[in-house]
This record gives C-alpha cells, sequence and structure tokens, in this order.
C-alpha cells in the first residue's frame, strides 16, 4: 500500500509540474542552441578582426578556441538557470577549479602569456638569429608555451618563452645592413699611413663593403706591444659572416707582402740574482 501510495504522488506531481518542466527544457535547450550558434558566430567574427590585424595564425586559432569556450560555458549556465536550478554554487566550484589549475599551470601560464607577447609584437620572426633566453641560434618556430631554434653546428634548442621574455633578446639579422668591427694591431716600428692605405684598398676592393655608411679605419688604441686599427665597414646582413672572415685573411696577406707585422704579447722578463750573505 505504501508504494502505491508513492506511485501515486509521482503521478500526481508530475501530472501538474509535466507541463511546466516541459516548457522550461525546452526554453533551456533552444537557449543551448541560440547561445551555442551566436558563441561560434562571435568567435569567428573576432578571428576575422585579429586575422585583420596580421597577428599569428596559430594565435588567432587558439584566443578563438578560448573565447568560443568562454562563451559555450556562459551559455551553459544560463540554459541551467533557466531550469530553476541555483547556480551560485555552481560558479562558485568552477572558480575554485579554475583557482586550483591556475596555481598547478603557473610556469605554463605564464610561458604562454610570454608567447602572446611574442607573436603580438614580433620582437623576432623564423628564421632571424637571435640570442635570447641565455642562448643563441636561427629560430625554427615561435610556439605559445616555447620558441624552437637550432645553432649552427645544427642542435636543436627549446627555449621557454618567459625565459626569452624575461631576458635581453639581441636580433642579428632583423636590420637590412650591419657593422662588421674589426681591430688589427701592427707594430709601433711599422708605418700607420702605410697601413691604413693597405686596408682602404682591401675594403675598396670589396664589393660587399657599403659606400654608405662610409667604411671607417683609424687608430683606436696604443697598445702594450701594438698600435691597434680600428676598421669598421658595413655590409648587408647576409654578407657579415663570409665579409669578416674573408677580411681578416686578405689583410693579413697584404700585412705579410708589405712586411707590416702584427705583434703578439710579449713580456720581458728580468731575472736579478740574490746573494745569501753568510
Amino acid at each position: 500500500m505504501e508504494n502505491f501510495s508513492m506511485m501515486e504522488d509521482i503521478m500526481t506531481w508530475f501530472s501538474e509540474n509535466a507541463a511546466d518542466w516541459g516548457i522550461r527544457i525546452a526554453i533551456a535547450i533552444a537557449i543551448f542552441i541560440i547561445g551555442k550558434i551566436v558563441a561560434r558566430i562571435l568567435a569567428n567574427v573576432l578571428e576575422k578582426a585579429m586575422r585583420r590585424s596580421r597577428m599569428s595564425d596559430l594565435l588567432v586559432s587558439f584566443l578563438g578556441n578560448i573565447t568560443y569556450g568562454i562563451l559555450l560555458i556562459a551559455v551553459v549556465i544560463a540554459a541551467v538557470d533557466s531550469l530553476g536550478v541555483n547556480v551560485t554554487s555552481f560558479m562558485a566550484i568552477l572558480g575554485a577549479a579554475g583557482l586550483a589549475v591556475g596555481l598547478a599551470l603557473k610556469d605554463s601560464l605564464g610561458n604562454f602569456a610570454a608567447g602572446v607577447i611574442i607573436i603580438i609584437f614580433r620582437p623576432f620572426q623564423i628564421g632571424d638569429y637571435i640570442t635570447a633566453g641565455g642562448t643563441e641560434g636561427t629560430v625554427d618556430e615561435i610556439g605559445l608555451f616555447a620558441t624552437l631554434m637550432h645553432t649552427g653546428d645544427n642542435q636543436r634548442i627549446i627555449v621557454p618563452n618567459s625565459a626569452i621574455i624575461g631576458d635581453n633578446i639581441i636580433n642579428a639579422t632583423t636590420l637590412p645592413t650591419r657593422r662588421i668591427d674589426l681591430v688589427f694591431g701592427i707594430g709601433y716600428d711599422d708605418n700607420i699611413g702605410q697601413a691604413k692605405d693597405i686596408l682602404k684598398s682591401i675594403l675598396d676592393a670589396d664589393e660587399r663593403v657599403l659606400e654608405d655608411p662610409a667604411p671607417v679605419i683609424r687608430v683606436g688604441e696604443l697598445g702594450d706591444s701594438s698600435v691597434n686599427l680600428q676598421v669598421r665597414p658595413w655590409v648587408q646582413t647576409g654578407d657579415y659572416w663570409p665579409a669578416r672572415t674573408e677580411l681578416l685573411e686578405i689583410v693579413k696577406i697584404r700585412f705579410d707582402e708589405a712586411g707590416i707585422s702584427i705583434p703578439f704579447p710579449q713580456r720581458d722578463v728580468h731575472m736579478h740574482e740574490v746573494r745569501s750573505v753568510a
């Protein structure tokens, strides 16, 4: 009899509230479907706006998905709320879970934030040779969490983005021209004018050396064992290393032919004999 009475109560409650709950469920489904469509439209509009600003496709896709996910969560909460369910507790749990995840992923989120900064401000591009994060190499890939590079001897380097943003960034290839800074020491007995003429003729004969800015040849220092000549020609960035190494070789050959010495540091040691007194 008790079971029968319980069934009657359930049927009575269902008959009295079926229409109301049917309407609520229909409204919740409508909110979810329409909200999902609107969320996708808004995310697409945001992605198009970011692409027009020439942002990275990787960042555009990621931010678009994040935006869609946040909007979809809001739609679900609105749909549940339309059913008459108290979402306050749910929001508190969601916030606590988000805080816990944020603390657990603190370092990863820091790398992500740094990756967003790199992609937006573009201190370097793929193919640039940079010194950053305590290392140097050619940039192969700029990710949201790390930047991939390879060294001159073809070793792979994975640098966290936070390490790059937290340190100085030296981009050796972003500008079209570079200055080669060379120092050649000649002996104090050698002719400075002759040495400068040889250096000028070498630079004039090299087509990679730019006329503007004009190269500089001057005495930079009177060293302990040599007169140091500063030689500063400008070249295209892509010619920097070939020009630098070849100029060093040619100068050595031409100085040898002209009898101009390139002295190396020397030190005179004087021996003093100390006689003991018996």
